[in-house]
C-alpha cells in the first residue's frame, strides 16, 4: 500500500567528493521531479463510462451491495446536489451570507458517509453536506450558521456528527484526540476526519498524523483532494501525491477515485475496519474535483480554465452511477422520474425553511467581545450603525 520514499531512492554523495557535489544536487532535483510525476496508484471500481472494474483487494467490501442500495447511493448523491444548488442560489439571493459548495464531490462524501456505522464519529470541515445527509442531519440545519442565526444548528452527539469547522485543519486534532479516548474506553467504534488538499499543508494535520500513529488511534483521515485550495493547485503544495505522506508517519495511505461512489465506499470500509481492529490510522485521498467556486465569495475563472472543468465534467460521479444502473437494469425511468420530483420537493422545502428563518442580528458581533465593554468597540458599533442607516431611503422607508 505504501510506496518507497523519494529520499530512499536518491543517490548519496560520497564523502569528500568535491566534483560530485553540484552533480548530486542536480540528480536529486531531477529524481524528485521524476518521482513526483510518476502516475500514482488509483483504486477505481466504477469507470466514468459506468463500467464495473474488478479489484481483488477491495471488491469484497462492496460484494454485498444490493441493487436497492445502489439506487440509494444514487438518490443520496442527487438529493445532496439539489440541496447544494438550492443553497448556492439562496446565497446569491441574499438569504445566506456565504456558502461552500460540494458540487462534484458527491461520490466522495456519500461513499465514505455510507461506510460509517452509527457509533462511529465524524469530524467535518464546512463542506461535508453529503456526509451530514448520511448522518441524518436535516439539510436546513446546515444553513442557519451560513445565515448567521446560530452557531451550528444541531446536537453533535445526536448523530455523532461534529459541528462544522471553519478553522482549516483543526478538526483533525479533535478527531485524533477523540479516537485516542474511545480506544482507552475499549470501544470498537472508529473516527473519521474530513479535510481538503489545502488543509493537508497545515501543521495541525501533521501533528494529528504524528499523534494518531504513535498512539495507534482508530481514526481515518479522509482527504478530499479537489485539486484547488482556493486558487492554489495541489502541485504547488506537495512534491508527492497526498496519500504518500502517510508513509512518513508510519501508517498506510491509499488514493481512490473520488468520483467513484463504489470505490469510496469500499476503501472507507476497509480503512474503518482497520481502525476498529486496532490497526491504527489510515489516510484516504479521494481524488476528485471542485466543480464550482471554493465558496460563493470566490471566482474560479480567475485561476483555472473552462477546459479543466469540462474534462472533469466527463467524470461526473452521478452520471457514471446512472450509466451503471441503466446498463445493469437496476433502475428504470420511473425511478429517475420519482427522484426528480423528490429533488424538487427538497429544494422547495429548503427554500421555504431558510426564508422563514429570522434575519441575523447585525449588532451581535459587537457583543461579548469584552466583559465590561470597550471604547473602541463602542466606536465601531456606532460606525456600523451609521453604515446600516445609510441604506434607508430618505423618506425613512
Amino acid at each position: 500500500m505504501t510506496v518507497e520514499s523519494t529520499a530512499a531512492r536518491t543517490p548519496r554523495r560520497s564523502a569528500g567528493s568535491k566534483a560530485g557535489t553540484t552533480g548530486t544536487k542536480r540528480t536529486t532535483r531531477t529524481t524528485a521531479k521524476k518521482d513526483a510525476g510518476t502516475e500514482p496508484q488509483l483504486v477505481q471500481l466504477l469507470t466514468p463510462e459506468g463500467k464495473r472494474v474488478k479489484n481483488a483487494e477491495y471488491d469484497k467490501y462492496v460484494a454485498g451491495v444490493t441493487p436497492d442500495e445502489l439506487r440509494g447511493l444514487y438518490r443520496d448523491m442527487v438529493l445532496t446536489r439539489r440541496f447544494d444548488a438550492e443553497a448556492t442560489s439562496l446565497q446569491r439571493q441574499g438569504e445566506l451570507g456565504l456558502w461552500a459548495s460540494l458540487l462534484g464531490q458527491e461520490a466522495a462524501q456519500i461513499g465514505s458517509g455510507r461506510a460509517l456505522r452509527d457509533d462511529d464519529y465524524v469530524f467535518p470541515t464546512y463542506r461535508e453536506h453529503g456526509v451530514a445527509w448520511c448522518r441524518g442531519v436535516d439539510p436546513t440545519n446546515l444553513l442557519g450558521m451560513f445565515r448567521g442565526v446560530n452557531n451550528g444548528g444541531w446536537d453533535p452527539n445526536g448523530n455523532n456528527f461534529q459541528l462544522y469547522t471553519i478553522v482549516i485543519g483543526s478538526q483533525t486534532l479533535h478527531a485524533t484526540g477523540y479516537a485516542m479516548g474511545i480506544a482507552k474506553d475499549g470501544a470498537d467504534s472508529a473516527v473519521i476526519a474530513y479535510f481538503g488538499d489545502g488543509a493537508s499543508s497545515q501543521g495541525d494535520v501533521a501533528e494529528s498524523f504524528t499523534f494518531s500513529a504513535v498512539y495507534n488511534a482508530p481514526v481515518v483521515f479522509f482527504c478530499q483532494n479537489n485539486q484547488w485550495a482556493i486558487s492554489e493547485p495541489t502541485e504547488k503544495q506537495s512534491r508527492v501525491p497526498i496519500y504518500q505522506r502517510a508513509q512518513g508517519f508510519g501508517f498506510p495511505g491509499v488514493r481512490v477515485d473520488g468520483n467513484d461512489v463504489l470505490g469510496c465506499l469500499a476503501v472507507t470500509r476497509w480503512a474503518l475496519e482497520r481502525a476498529r481492529a486496532g490497526e491504527g490510522p489510515t489516510l484516504v485521498e479521494a481524488f476528485t474535483y471542485r466543480m464550482g467556486a471554493h465558496t460563493t465569495s470566490d471566482d474560479p475563472s480567475r485561476y483555472r480554465g473552462d477546459e479543466e472543468r469540462q474534462a472533469w465534467e466527463a467524470k461526473d460521479p452521478i452520471l457514471r452511477l446512472r450509466r451503471y444502473l441503466e446498463a445493469s437494469n437496476h433502475a428504470n425511468e420511473g425511478f429517475f422520474a420519482e427522484l426528480e420530483a423528490e429533488s424538487e420537493a427538497l429544494g422547495k422545502r429548503v427554500r421555504e425553511a431558510v426564508r422563514a428563518m429570522p434575519d441575523p442580528d447585525h449588532f451581535a458581533i459587537f457583543e461579548n467581545v469584552y466583559a465590561d465593554g470597550h471604547a473602541l468597540v463602542d466606536e465601531e458599533r456606532a460606525q456600523f450603525a451609521a453604515y446600516q442607516a445609510s441604506f434607508a431611503d430618505e423618506g425613512g422607508n
